[in-house]
């Protein structure tokens, strides 16, 4: 990979979607490497044609069969006429999924899908789309006054919001009308998958719904030892020979080893010869009620109350739990387990579950859009905030919706294939969307040349290209890969063969909708904001509630905005969006623009101020330089050094070095820049200006480290007399031995450029540092050790200096999602430290880092920390290295971390070597450089072996070379 392509990377994070602003789409000069500019919306006529325009694309596949009545409907895979009978709909669909020749949907798609009777004969090419639209345009003014009126009093909104709850007639059929609805709130640490529907995967995990607990007055039943409860049976599984009807019986199972939920609770078919499981009860109610059935407290047995229309909707049950008699236990369990049963009534009776949960993705999409809001209001525009206020007034289904799609990969979805058990009313949530603002809508009474054909296509599967490339006029191509389908379908397009192509293509999906380009602009703006950078999103929330992460615990003392002004915000956004081009041109090898995207890099770095020092303006904070323009443009340009260097453009080379060194003043890249310059200027046939180049930047105070030392060894090459009389006073540093050791091995191949590998001591293949590792444990000299390089210092230092890492420091944390400070790799981490840095550093030098690693260890274990790796290392193996290396080394390779943790976190000795020599616990480390046959050191390894040697470390190269031919 080309140097610098990794980090802008990481800058960039999650891609944008839409497509480039127009100012900078002319600057680039772009014909139309992206979707069209301008993504137009929907006009109002068009779309209160959308449900017209879904019903007709649900209904323009089939076979011609006009429909008979309501016992005919449309098969959603072949598209077929078919009776409506249960066993007719199921023989036939098993029939179609079995032959696999059309879209293989999954089971919640298809046993979710809304059948349609068949209104129309299939449509031909030559009258698809005159008919298609005269059929809904008869529909347009009805269907318009409808959704005006469907969205126009408030109380109807407000009533849409609630009707997830379980006590809506559609779902309940009205039984549970005289029942006290509760809805259950999950603890803080529980939450809703936010990518995979849970009633799907089969796998326990319990969403939360709406709950409710009959404790009517009239009631025969004596609470204090029966309780009837009416609640839903959730994470619904699909059984062929399982029908529920109303009245069936149900039985309860604890389900202790469930991974996700150890309180859970399974639901059982009791009709079922095997008592099939349905479904788990809500956590909520599980919580409460698992302690009770462990301790045979209670008996439980159910009922079915209503059907969901959708097979995998919350089926609503009845529950009565009555307590069974105490004799046989103890008079403790007795007591113990009627403090459980009141627990368990004054649950179900005193919380207020009047509304239903919302999803924790919902709840965690509006705190991060409220924190932003509050926090960066200065940097957004009235329109923006108006618009990110309004998601707040949609209804639960609509920012259910929303969030869902947004974080998936799209863009384009089938309204037909979104199914999700939160959302109960998709048609309504879709148009409260499209209305709003946040999604565009695609249907037949949209003009599809308004958006990007190749995006639509990607919404068709295999077999749907291929039948319509069947009715194409046909040709010698033979195409069987969808990329092979796509460039065909789009040639077809683009040179008239099939200008109805968009119509053909809504005639398999039926209505799609996607982001709009104003929610994806903006939310992307403020998923930004909020995290920071680009490699976070919202599933940063669900790891942290489902335990996978844990951040560590730190104080947020913000005394300054990272954005002054929302200029300084657009022009960051736009650094960015170069960057995004830069990176998927190279790609596409598309170096015309990899070109344009480096000039215009270079062209506004020249037009920024100086950086004269590393502070930023109005005495901002150093490392908030990483959240500017032309931090960004810096990375596009040494990026391109890269580049060019690669294709030997030299002169272009040196030129953006120049750039570089005189516009960024204060930057630990300026040792990478110096070094290159003078590498390049050595190519062109001029080492006078690279000697003096390699002179400057070896007095430079920010080039340092592997950098320094390397261009320290360039000015001893090249200022040889007559150039320099004068030896440099580093000479002699530069020049020391470093001891080496020579062990052989059996290689297995001797390629070059190939990964070294060896027969082992014990006969195992293996690499060179393996090998390595084994020569030490064995005839080096009875050593114990890792292969780490790096990663066991980073651990160490993690853990005895967190303390240090995570204390109060203005502006340094921004938000709860943060492994480590924003300073940490800038010089204002030890400088804003050092007092307490320093108090930490004497106690390790005193002997206390291993009791200080004990108790780090028992405090943070698993928090998720820069540097720390909780799963490679042991805390006996960490203790056996801290008492090995001894106090006053570890001291002074911390403190060395602490002052430049940036330059200095990469590049250290292979292996750490340790080994005890008596029994009172005295020990002696070792560190290895390990190289293989034709490798050699890097100026950054060196310049740490000749570090770790000051500090008293013992430090060796061990070189491994094949067996000789005679031995």
């Amino acid at each position: 990979m080309l140097t610098g392509r990794e980090s802008l990377v990481r800058l960039i994070g999650r891609r944008r979607r839409s497509a480039l602003p127009s100012s900078l789409a002319a600057v680039l000069s772009l014909p139309s490497p992206f979707p069209s500019a301008s993504l137009a919306q929907a006009d109002d006529v068009g779309g209160s044609g959308e449900a017209a325009g879904a019903e007709a694309g649900s209904t323009s596949g089939g076979s011609g069969v006009v429909g008979l009545g309501a016992e005919w409907v449309v098969c959603p895979v072949c598209g077929d006429s078919i009776r409506g009978s249960d066993y007719c709909v199921n023989t036939h669909l098993d029939m179609c999924l079995t032959r696999g020749t059309k879209r293989k949907l999954t089971q919640s798609t298809l046993l979710n899908f809304r059948f349609s009777k068949k209104v129309s004969a299939e449509p031909t090419a030559n009258n698809l789309n005159n008919e298609i639209e005269t059929e809904n345009m008869k529909q347009i003014v009805a269907d318009l006054s409808s959704d005006q009126a469907f969205f126009a009093s408030d109380s109807e909104i407000g009533s849409s919001k609630s009707g997830t709850t379980i006590s809506s007639p559609t779902c309940l059929n009205g039984s549970l009308g005289t029942s006290e609805t509760i809805t259950s709130y999950t603890p803080s640490n529980i939450v809703l998958p936010n990518v995979k529907d849970a009633v799907n995967d089969g796998t326990g995990e319990l969403p939360t719904v709406a709950t409710s607990c009959s404790f009517d007055e009239c009631t025969v039943m004596d609470s204090s030892t029966i309780v009837a409860v009416d609640t839903v049976i959730v994470g619904r599984r699909f059984h062929e020979n399982i029908e529920l009807r109303e009245d069936s019986v149900i039985t309860f199972l604890r389900d202790p080893l469930n991974a996700k939920d150890p309180d859970a609770i399974k639901v059982l078919y009791a009709a079922s010869e095997y008592e099939e499981i349905l479904g788990y009860l809500p956590r909520d109610l599980a919580k409460v009620l698992a302690p009770l059935m462990d301790k045979h407290y209670v008996e439980c047995e159910g009922f079915v109350v209503g059907l969901h229309e959708q097979h995998f909707g919350n089926v609503p049950i009845q529950i009565t739990i009555q307590k069974c008699k105490a004799d046989s236990q103890r008079n403790d369990d007795t007591y113990y387990c009627q403090s459980l049963w009141e627990n368990f009534v004054s649950t179900v009776k005193s919380e207020n579950f009047r509304q239903p949960r919302n999803a924790r993705y919902q709840i965690n999409f509006n705190l991060m859009i409220a924190d932003v809001i509050a926090t960066h209001a200065h940097v957004l525009i009235d329109v923006e905030k108006t618009f990110l206020a309004s998601f707040k007034s949609l209804s639960d289904d609509g920012q259910h919706l929303f969030v869902r799609i947004y974080t998936r990969k799209g863009p384009w979805f089938r309204k037909s294939s979104i199914s999700y058990h939160e959302i109960s009313d998709l048609e309504h949530a879709v148009m409260e969307l499209k209305l709003a603002g946040y999604i565009d809508m695609l249907s037949c009474t949209v003009d599809p040349s308004e958006y990007d054909i190749k995006e639509i296509l990607d919404v068709l599967t295999v077999p749907e290209m291929k039948e319509i490339l069947k009715e194409l006029p046909k040709d010698n191509t033979s195409c069987t890969r969808r990329h092979e389908l796509v460039s065909t379908l789009l040639s077809s397009y683009h040179n008239g063969t099939c200008a109805s192509l968009p119509k053909r293509i809504l005639k398999w999906t039926g209505t799609c909708i996607r982001i709009s380009k104003m929610a994806d602009e903006l939310l992307w703006r403020i998923q930004r904001l909020f995290f920071l950078n680009g490699d976070q999103d919202l599933s940063s929330f669900l790891l942290v509630e489902f335990g996978v992460v844990k951040f560590p615990d730190y104080a947020c003392s913000i005394s300054h905005h990272i954005f002054q002004q929302r200029s300084d915000l657009l022009e960051y956004e736009d650094a960015i969006r170069v960057a995004q081009v830069m990176d998927e041109s190279l790609d596409n090898n598309n170096m015309d623009l990899v070109t344009r995207c480096i000039d215009l890099s270079e062209n506004r770095l020249c037009t920024m101020p100086k950086q004269e020092n590393a502070t930023p303006p109005k005495h901002l904070p150093s490392f908030f330089s990483r959240f500017s323009a032309s931090w960004v443009y810096s990375k596009i340009l040494t990026l391109g050094v890269s580049v060019y260097e690669r294709d030997r453009r030299y002169e272009d080379a040196i030129r953006i070095l120049k750039i570089l060194l005189s516009k960024v003043a204060c930057d630990r890249r300026r040792g990478y820049w110096t070094l290159r310059l003078s590498v390049d200027l050595e190519h062109m046939g001029r080492p006078n200006e690279s000697l003096s180049t390699a002179e400057e930047g070896a007095i430079d105070p920010w080039v340092r480290a592997g950098s320094k030392f390397a261009l320290q060894r360039r000015v001893l090459r090249l200022s040889k007399p007559p150039r320099r009389w004068k030896v440099p006073s580093y000479a002699d540093y530069v020049k020391r031995n470093i001891r080496e050791v020579s062990i052989e091995g059996r290689p297995l191949n001797c390629e070059t450029g190939a990964k070294n590998v060896f027969y082992g001591y014990d006969g195992e293949l293996c690499g060179v540092e393996q090998l390595a590792l084994q020569y030490y444990a064995d005839e080096g000299g009875g050593w114990q050790g890792t292969h780490s390089e790096g990663d066991i210092w980073m651990t160490i230092f993690g853990l005895l200096m967190w303390d240090v890492m995570f204390s109060d420091i203005q502006d340094v944390f921004q938000s709860k999602f943060q492994t480590a400070p924003l300073d940490l790799e800038t010089d204002d981490f030890y400088k804003s430290r050092k007092d307490i840095a320093e108090s930490q550093l004497r106690k390790i030098q005193d002997g206390m880092a291993e009791e200080m690693l004990i108790s780090s260890w028992e405090l943070h274990q698993g928090t998720s920390c820069q540097g720390v790796n909780w799963v490679r290392y042991s805390l006996t193996d960490l203790r056996a290295v801290v008492a090995c290396i001894g106090g006053h080394r570890l001291a002074s390779l911390l403190r060395h971390l602490a002052v430049d943790y940036r330059s200095w976190s990469s590049g250290m000795p292979d292996l750490l070597l340790w080994r005890f020599l008596d029994e009172r616990g005295g020990g002696e480390a070792k560190l290895v450089e390990v190289k293989g046959p034709r490798d050699q050191l890097s100026e950054q390894q060196r310049a740490w072996i000749l570090v770790l040697m000051d500090f008293g470390f013992d430090v060796e190269v061990c070189k491994v070379s094949p067996v000789t031919k005679r031995r």
